[in-house]
């Protein structure tokens, strides 16, 4: 059974279908589940922060990483991108609205895998055993 394609925003009932193929939540989904959009929304959550600050703060992503991952959560809404007309410039980053909604059910999701990491590492050492390893 094929899913409905997405309805017009003004359908009342459901207007989007992130299962539908051609559905524009999808994009949006990934811009906030990939690795690098869900450590970054849930480190703004903890306050507005400047690029370099961001990018201590989520280890490991790559300058131009975090870049095109604020501009595809700044594009959907999620992010606010604020630049002072200062020598050097400066920019901070915050969440608008959507985005601490959003982080806030980000960071429930991340908490939640953080309080079941020993019985998630139990079931891979147990998956492994049983199956050859990785």
């Amino acid at each position: 059974m094929e899913t409905p394609a997405c309805t017009e925003a003004a359908d009342i009932e459901q207007p989007f279908d992130v299962f539908a193929r051609a559905c524009p939540s999808r994009e949006t989904l990934e811009h906030v589940t990939g690795r690098w959009g869900s450590l970054t929304v849930g480190a703004l959550r903890e306050g507005p922060c400047r690029f370099n600050e961001l990018r201590r703060r989520v280890e490991g992503v790559s300058e131009k990483m975090l870049s095109q991952t604020l501009h595809a959560l700044e594009r959907d809404g999620i992010v606010n991108r604020e630049a002072q007309p200062t020598n050097p410039p400066r920019v901070d980053y915050e969440l608008t609205p959507l985005g601490v909604e959003v982080a806030d059910r980000l960071l429930a999701l991340i908490h939640c895998l953080e309080g079941n990491m020993t019985a998630v590492l139990g079931a891979r050492e147990s998956y492994d055993a049983t199956r050859g390893g990785r």
